[in-house]
């Protein structure tokens, strides 16, 4: 297969995730604002993707992350693009944090790897923007 050139936007915030206990109520705050929020609840847990000027009292959090927005919208009959894109990262050693939208796919790394990772989807063809 050969490889679809991507076009990736690298957002300008940081990010934090946050891991909350399952019954932790949505607090309006955290929806609001046109930056990239993702809440995720599950029975285990209450995961909260948000900038990291956002407070939100969690007893667990990762990053500072940076966040690569695929361009989009993605069509749902594509396949592979979130496999092309982490093999890229993963051939780097660049760990990565990915989650989809309707309309897109993102791919969060750390903060401290984000220019080895913008060299490296660089260097397997894809292009890479600054906001």
């Amino acid at each position: 297969m050969t490889p679809t050139p991507m076009e990736l936007t690298l957002l300008p915030q940081r990010y934090t995730l946050h891991r909350l206990p399952p019954d932790t109520p949505v607090a309006p705050h955290w929806l609001s604002g046109s930056q990239l929020v993702s809440l995720t609840r599950t029975e285990e847990e209450l995961s909260i993707l948000a900038p990291e000027s956002m407070l939100i009292e969690s007893d667990r959090q990762e990053g500072p992350w940076r966040a690569f927005k695929v361009a989009g919208p993605l069509d749902f009959e594509l396949v592979g693009i979130l496999a092309q894109l982490s093999t890229t990262l993963a051939e780097a050693h660049i760990p990565l944090f990915a989650l989809s939208t309707f309309d897109t796919d993102y791919l969060l790394v750390n903060a401290d790897r984000c220019g080895d990772a913008a060299s490296a989807l660089r260097q397997a063809g894809h292009t890479v923007l600054l906001l």
